[in-house]
Order: C-alpha cells, then sequence, then structure tokens
C-alpha cells in the first residue's frame, strides 16, 4: 500500500459509504415485509427495488471523483495535442473574423417606418421632459 493510503477522510468516507448500504438494505427489509404482509402493494415491491440502489449512490459517487480526478490529474500532465485538420475544416487560426454589422436602416428607406420611428422618437422626448 502506498503512504498515507488510509487517511482517516478515507476511512470516514468509506464508513458512511457502508453504512449508508447497511440502512438503506435495511429499509429495502422492511419493505420486502410490507410487500408480503396483507396490506402490501407492488409499490412496495418497487421500494425493495430502489432501497439498495440508494445504498449504493455514495460508493458510486466515490469511484467516480476518483476517476475524474485521476483524469484532470493526467490532462494536466499530459502535452497539448496538436490541432487535428480535419476534412473541410479550417484551422481555428484560419477561421475569418465576423463581418461587421449591417448599418442600421436610414429614414428615406421605407416612409411608413420613418414616420413611425419618428413618433416614438417624440413620445420619448415628452416623457423625458416630464421627468
Amino acid at each position: 500500500m502506498p503512504a498515507g493510503f488510509l487517511t482517516p477522510r478515507r476511512i470516514a468516507i468509506g464508513v458512511l459509504c457502508l453504512v449508508s448500504l447497511v440502512v438503506c438494505c435495511g429499509l429495502a427489509w422492511w419493505q420486502w415485509n410490507r410487500f408480503e404482509s396483507a396490506s402490501g402493494t407492488f409499490q412496495n415491491l418497487g421500494y425493495v427495488l430502489q432501497w439498495p440502489l440508494f445504498g449504493l449512490f455514495p460508493a458510486f459517487m466515490v469511484l467516480r471523483i476518483r476517476k475524474l480526478r485521476r483524469e484532470a490529474a493526467a490532462a494536466d500532465d499530459a502535452p497539448e495535442p496538436e490541432p487535428r485538420q480535419e476534412w473541410g475544416r479550417k484551422p481555428v487560426a484560419e477561421v475569418p473574423r465576423p463581418r461587421p454589422a449591417r448599418p442600421a436602416v436610414t429614414d428615406d428607406e421605407d416612409e411608413e417606418l420613418a414616420a413611425y420611428n419618428r413618433y416614438l422618437a417624440e413620445l420619448h422626448a415628452r416623457d423625458q421632459e416630464e421627468r
């Protein structure tokens, strides 16, 4: 075993996962007894199947977090990969910049729109004067 493998934090997490599994299996057993009783329903049977999964979830999360941390550490140590050249695509450096935005519509392009914009500007000016 590597040094520092059994730290108090890791032992506490392991104990917590084990306690979670034991408690949830006990709840599954209780639901099984409810299912077998005269008032039992199939909902109780569904809980029998769900409780052990709930008990295993903390252990799954611990393993998943360890895997993600190992992958992140390996990614930090790995050199930067070369950008891939895919057919029909340009590397990021060769992609042109976006075109500038089109100029706003002038008043003489559409008389009805220009009249409406003048009306809105007049309303805005009145509102500003009242304040």
